[in-house]
Parts: structure tokens; sequence; C-alpha cells
């Protein structure tokens, strides 16, 4: 993904970044909003294209896996309860990369930041998005994130909040009601052992 932004800025214009600062990014709102912010435009619809096919190729050429642990976290959850994603990302982000990590089949929900912007994170329209397309309330809901972010969005809508310890942003976790060190951790962690 930093890959992807980098070159695609820098091709429009926009200054040379480095990995830090496209992931630090991440908490402005969908790829969209990111590269308004770079570039200090709007972009246009084959811009953000443009984008999506550069991420495309990037994953396939340097592949795309998930955390260690995550598939086997993953079973036995979905043998318990209902899974879906909400992401700041946008639909076309997670498409290619849950396609390319072989996740696309895991999640009965998958809602994008596009679908409720620009109610970005912490707001938690895009949380109650997904809770309501996957028939649960939120109240019922365990929503695992890797930055502070996603705890505050996780208690905005009325969600468990759980630390993903071993997520790219994660340093504080008091923002969460839950942590875990590792994705195998999360059925215990929720009672699903």
């Amino acid at each position: 993904v930093p890959a992807a932004f980098t070159a695609t800025i820098a091709e429009l214009g926009g200054p040379t970044l480095d990995r830090d600062e496209v992931i630090a990014s991440y908490v402005i709102g969908t790829p969209a909003a990111i590269m308004e912010r770079f570039l200090g435009r709007q972009i246009a619809p084959s811009e953000i294209d443009g984008y999506h096919a550069r991420l495309r190729a990037e994953a396939e050429r340097r592949g795309v896996h998930p955390y260690p642990g995550i598939v086997e976290a993953l079973e036995p959850l979905a043998r318990h309860v209902a899974l879906g994603v909400f992401t700041n990302a946008d639909l076309g982000n997670v498409e290619v990369l849950l396609g390319a990590a072989g996740l696309q089949d895991r999640f009965a929900a998958v809602v994008g930041a596009d679908e409720v912007a620009p109610h970005f994170k912490p707001a938690p329209d895009g949380l109650l998005l997904a809770c309501e397309r996957l028939g649960v309330t939120a109240a019922r809901t365990a929503y695992v994130g890797d930055s502070p972010q996603d705890g505050e969005t996780a208690h905005h809508a009325g969600a468990l909040a759980v630390a993903a310890r071993w997520g790219h942003l994660m340093r504080d976790v008091s923002a969460f009601d839950v942590a875990v060190d590792r994705p195998t951790d999360l059925p215990n962690a929720l009672g699903f052992t």
C-alpha cells in the first residue's frame, strides 16, 4: 500500500513521501482523501482508478500475506459469529488486498470508508453499517483495530474495542477495552475457546 501511494502521488506531482508518512496518513480516511491531502487538490476518478491499478500491480508483484495467525484466528471465530470488515480504506483497496491475501470469502460484510464518506473514523457510521449488514447490534459486536482511532470508533458505535497489538500503528491501547498480542489470542479473549 505505501509503495502504491508514494508512486501515485509522485506521478501526480505531489511530494516525495516515505513509508512512515504514508502509514501515518491512514487515519485521514479513504485513499482519495489521503491523496487529496498530499496533493492539495481534489482528485479525479481516473486518478483514484490509477492508484487502484498500481495497488493491484504492487500486490501481484510483492504478494499480500495476512499477519501470522490471522487465518487460524478467523476459523474458530467464524464458527460462532458473523465476521465483517470496516476500514478507512475504500472498497477498491479492500477488494485488492483481501483478494490478494486469499481472505475475500471470509467476511459476510465488508464496508469501505467511501460508503460512509465524509464520516470517516472515529465516527461510528461505517461500523454501524457493517453491523446492519451482518444483522447484529453494535452492543453485541467486537471491533478489532490497530490504531487508537479504531478504539474510539468502537466506543462511538457502542461496540467492544479490541486492540490488535500486532498492528503497524498500535502503540497506545488506552482507547480499547481489551488488548491481544497475537491474532490467535482473539478467540479466547472474546470467549470462543
